[in-house]
Parts: C-alpha cells; sequence; structure tokens
C-alpha cells in the first residue's frame, strides 16, 4: 500500500537541529540521547521518529515536505531558535530558500525524488510499485509545502517559489502579514487576498491548518483553487467536554476544525491530514498530564470525518512526526513513523472496508495531487 504523510518538517529538524532523515530514526536518537547525557541531562520527550530507512519500511512513497521559517515570537531569545528563525521578511525568505535548496539536496539521493508536476507523480507510483519492500532505495516522494507564507515577501513572487518547486502553501503558522493564524489569530488582509488570488493563477494549492477561524473562511471565499488542512484534526473530538478556561485550550481550540469547517472542505474536494499527537487527539493529555493513549483514538478522529462527509475520501494521514513532538507523545503503538503503517489494520478492526483503508492511508492524496499538479513545471 502506497502510504503518504502530508507533513513532515525534514529540512526544519536538519537545519535547526541537525536532524538528518536519510539516517534512521534510531541513530539520531542514540546520538540526541549521548548528547544530552554529556550535558547531565536525559531526553525525556521529542525522541525523533522519522528517518528514511522507516519511511521506506512502513511502506510511505510520499511525503510533504515542509518550508517552515519559525517566526521569532515576543518572549524567545534568538538563542531558543538558532538559524531557521526570522524577525523580518527577508530574513524569513533566505530561511525559506534555504529549507527548499535542502529539499532540492536530498532529492540527488538514490531513490529520492522532487515531485512537481503530474509525470513526476506517474513515474514515481510507477517505480514504487514494482520496487520491492526492502529496497533500501525505493522510490520515495517530496512535495514541497510551505508552511506560513512570509518566505514569500510579496504576493507576485509566489510564481517564482512555483517555478522553484513550491507546491503547497499555507498563510499562517503564527499570525503573518498575510493573515491570522494560531497564537495571533485575526483576519485574512489585504495582502493575504492578493497572494491567493497569485497562487490561484499560478497553480498552488491552499493549506488552510493554523489559519484562525476568521482566516480561514475569509481566504475559501477569495481562493476557487484546490484546498487542504495537511495537519489538523477534529475539534468536536479532541476538545470535549473543555469549558476553554484556559489559554492553552483556547489556543488549541482555534488550532482544530470544527464541524463547518471539515464540511467545507469536503464541499471542496479537500483532504484533511489528522495528527497522531496524544495532546490533539485528546485536550486532557499534556506533558504534566500523560496518559496512554491508542491508535484507536486516530480512528475516532478519521470516522468523526468520514461520517460528517458521507464518505472515506476527504481524510489522510498529516503526521507533524518531529515536529515538536516524538516517540512517548504518541500512541502507545507507534515507536516510530514505520509504525503508522499499522493504522490500516486498525482502521479494517473498526470496519473500514480495503478500498477506504487504501483512501485514508494515502489514495486521497494521491487523488488530490492527480488533480491538482501541473501538466508540465
Amino acid at each position: 500500500m502506497f502510504i503518504v504523510d502530508a507533513h513532515e518538517d525534514i529540512a526544519y529538524n536538519a537545519l535547526e537541529w541537525g536532524r538528518d532523515i536519510r539516517l534512521s530514526a534510531y541513530t539520531v536518537r542514540s546520538k540526541e540521547a549521548a548528547e544530552a547525557k554529556a550535558n547531565g541531562k536525559e531526553r525525556t520527550s521529542n525522541i525523533a521518529m522519522s528517518g528514511l530507512p522507516e519511511l521506506r519500511r512502513g511502506g510511505f512513497g510520499m511525503v510533504f515536505g515542509v518550508i517552515f521559517a519559525h517566526p521569532l515570537l515576543k518572549g524567545m531569545s534568538k538563542e531558543q531558535c538558532h538559524t531557521q528563525c526570522y524577525r523580518n521578511v527577508e530574513e524569513a525568505y533566505r530561511v525559506g530558500q534555504g529549507q527548499l535548496d535542502y529539499y532540492r539536496e536530498l532529492a540527488e539521493e538514490p531513490g529520492v525524488v522532487l515531485v512537481q508536476q503530474q509525470s513526476d507523480l506517474q513515474e514515481l507510483i510507477m517505480a514504487w510499485e514494482n520496487s520491492r519492500e526492502d529496497d533500501e532505495e525505493r522510490p520515495f516522494g517530496i512535495v514541497p509545502l510551505m508552511e506560513g507564507a512570509d518566505p514569500i515577501r510579496t504576493p507576485d513572487e509566489a510564481e517564482e517559489w512555483f517555478k522553484a518547486g513550491l507546491r503547497i502553501v499555507g498563510l499562517a503558522w503564527a499570525t503573518t502579514r498575510y493573515g491570522g493564524g494560531t497564537y495571533g489569530l485575526g483576519p485574512l488582509t489585504s495582502a493575504g487576498k492578493a497572494l491567493l488570488a497569485e497562487m490561484e493563477r499560478v497553480g498552488l494549492i491552499l493549506d488552510t491548518t493554523h489559519m484562525s477561524e476568521e482566516t480561514f473562511w475569509q481566504s475559501l471565499q477569495y481562493f476557487s483553487g484546490p484546498v487542504i488542512a495537511s495537519h489538523s484534526n477534529c475539534r468536536g473530538i479532541t476538545m470535549g467536554k473543555s469549558d476553554l478556561s484556559n489559554e492553552a485550550d483556547r489556543v488549541l481550540n482555534e488550532r482544530l476544525l470544527s464541524d463547518d469547517m471539515i464540511r467545507e472542505l469536503a464541499e471542496r474536494d479537500g483532504v484533511i491530514g489528522i495528527v497522531p499527537f496524544n495532546r490533539y487527539l485528546n485536550v486532557e493529555w499534556s506533558s504534566s498530564n500523560r496518559f496512554e493513549m491508542g491508535l484507536d483514538q486516530v480512528v475516532r478522529q478519521i470516522d468523526h470525518i468520514c461520517q460528517l462527509t458521507g464518505n472515506a475520501l476527504h481524510v489522510g494521514i498529516g503526521s507533524d512526526i518531529d515536529g515538536g513532538f516524538g516517540r512517548d507523545e504518541t500512541p502507545r503503538e507507534l515507536d516510530t513513523v514505520a509504525d503508522i503503517a499499522k493504522l490500516a489494520d486498525a482502521l479494517r478492526q473498526s470496519g473500514y472496508q480495503e478500498k477506504d483503508v487504501t483512501c485514508i492511508m494515502g489514495g486521497n492524496w494521491q487523488r488530490l495531487l492527480e488533480q491538482s499538479l501541473p501538466q508540465q513545471s
């Protein structure tokens, strides 16, 4: 089964933290545990889960490789973010270009390819299907996705990014000059409206994850192209009976998708990637209130979307693994990213038919790209 993950911070992790995706997650763990020990500490969170060996072993044929320039937020020191932070537009551009360059370099590795057009996608799938499961150079595709659009200095620069290989853009992570986002909220700006117009003209896909709800609805009014939520869970399931009495819960609530937002994305034939992060599965879980969770909670999120939309065509995987959380912050069945393949059996055990399991594990993302990628770059 050709599995697709719609969100992995591969370039950021490599350039900010020295995590080399070409190495096994176990190799990275050993290295980071030794470094922590040398500093008199113990690594207890954000333990590495993803590496090309595990991705290939788990059946992943493609991921959306994230370009993420981290805004220097209020209260953060420069020491907290070494090379991938930005304080202004030019710094954001530099960080974004550096990460796109990293993906280009990664695509020089045996079997790795940047997926930029229809022919890239079809050739990747054909090569993957004709490869062996134990092939250490099994074909593996990367679709560049920008999380937070500040690296795009002006709306008319969207075409330059598209020609360079970028295929998906989310306007905000925290609030940007283009629109409201997590930690900042706020509306779509005039620059955001102009950027959306350029994105639609050149053929970029819009990622609504991390948008404030206000910017989400306004963006869908101004943008008629393909839309996704690369890594967004369901507000109605995750939040439970939370009364939103604390700031952390209020931030998480805005970060998640309401039922109306889910229905609207499905109406636009969008796909939503579910994140197997315990906090995003159940609001009561936190670093100070840890309890065991299982893949059944991921299935619960998936099933909620399927029930709301009436089919299994609008949900997939958007793991965000190693994006600020790791092994000890995910369901018990997950040791590395390879174990996400176990989700297929969990879905079958919950009554999902094989055609629907195939859609959820990667087929829906494949269909969206087949409909949205250009015929040629």
